[in-house]
């Protein structure tokens, strides 16, 4: 169901002058201010009326009893949804962002990236990438003591990359060898994530035809592989959230902290690899940052072959210029997948 079926249009107008009035101001928003707004041309008990029924339905809410009124979580998916106006972006932020294309090597490209994104947008950029997505060459099993194995991988462009992984005690050496032969066969000339599901779907409808030690050995070792140590985190621009702490020393060290839980980041910014275009996620929408109650806005990019490789972003309080920064989030996604190719 539409929130938005059951309110009337001078009630959309009034809501949304005053969730653009709270985005810019960050105050709440009280009646006397919204009447005296000419597009709205209503009186101040009216407002305050609209205002209270907008506050039953959970859009609104009071931080206290004198005061205006603020969005809540609910209110702002529900402007960032359906009200709101996407500005566009002007010709020297579109110049800034393609500046960038002169950065060089990938690594440096997408960490220029990160901090025109956060210099654009004044929060803190994120952007989570795949560490190597080349293809492989080779790939070896190797017994290095009780409960571990080590994966050596060596790619079609030259590099090594060496994964501990966790193995069975009793592991023979011909399980290693056979496990790297299976691998090999498969996944020689092509990339792990273009292969994952064939082999995991093999092993699982048993026509891989390994014995129990091999197949499992394979399984966590395909695993263990995809997970997220195959993906990096570029932050940029956290002095961006500390000029925030005067107003609140506590939401912005609680957000500070979970930045540095690396490995749920990277799964909250992966998640959005799903679907086309912008996603937002506002406060409490999402477990990592609700506490904080932070805003994060995230596009994928894409490689040459429009294969989505990475995430960025940007994170900062629920008040952040939505119609201003989603456009900038989008534009600089498409750029970057430009580069890429």
């Amino acid at each position: 169901m539409n929130l938005l079926d059951d309110i009337d249009q001078r009630s959309r107008e009034i809501f949304r002058r005053l969730v653009e009035t709270y985005l810019t101001t960050g105050e709440p928003v009280g009646s006397r201010t919204l009447s005296n707004d000419m597009r709205i041309s209503v009186s101040a008990a009216t407002v305050r009326n609209v205002m209270a029924d907008l506050t039953d339905m959970g859009l609104l809410h009071a931080p206290h009893i004198s005061a205006g009124r603020l969005p809540t979580d609910l209110g702002l998916r529900l402007f960032v949804d359906g009200l709101m106006q996407v500005g566009d972006l002007t010709p020297e932020e579109r110049r800034a962002i393609e500046s960038e294309a002169e950065a060089g090597s990938a690594e440096t490209l997408l960490e220029a990236a990160a901090s025109k994104l956060s210099g654009l947008t004044n929060t803190a950029s994120l952007i989570v990438t795949q560490k190597s997505d080349a293809p492989l060459r080779q790939i070896e099993f190797v017994k290095t003591g009780a409960g571990q194995a080590l994966v050596v991988m060596v790619f079609e462009d030259g590099r090594v990359e060496n994964r501990v992984i966790a193995a069975p005690d009793n592991l023979p050496s011909s399980a290693l060898v056979a496990a790297g032969n299976y691998l090999n066969a498969r996944l020689r000339g092509r990339t792990l994530s273009e292969t994952r599901s064939t082999i995991l779907e093999e092993i699982e409808t048993n026509r891989a035809e390994l014995d129990e030690l091999t197949t499992r050995l394979v399984r966590d070792g395909v695993a263990h592989l995809s997970g997220d140590e195959n993906w990096t985190m570029v932050v940029r621009g956290r002095g961006h959230l500390i000029d925030e702490a005067a107003q609140d020393v506590e939401r912005v060290r609680m957000l500070l902290d979970d930045l540095e839980k690396k490995r749920e980041v990277i799964e909250l910014l992966t998640a959005a690899r799903d679907g086309e275009g912008v996603k937002v996620f506002i406060g409490s929408e999402n477990r990592l940052f609700s506490l904080s109650g932070s805003s994060v806005i995230t596009a994928p990019y894409r490689d040459e072959q429009r294969k989505i490789v990475g995430v960025l972003g940007v994170i900062g309080p629920t008040r952040l210029n939505y119609a201003r920064v989603v456009p900038i989030v989008d534009y600089t996604a498409e750029v970057l997948s430009r580069m890429l190719k």
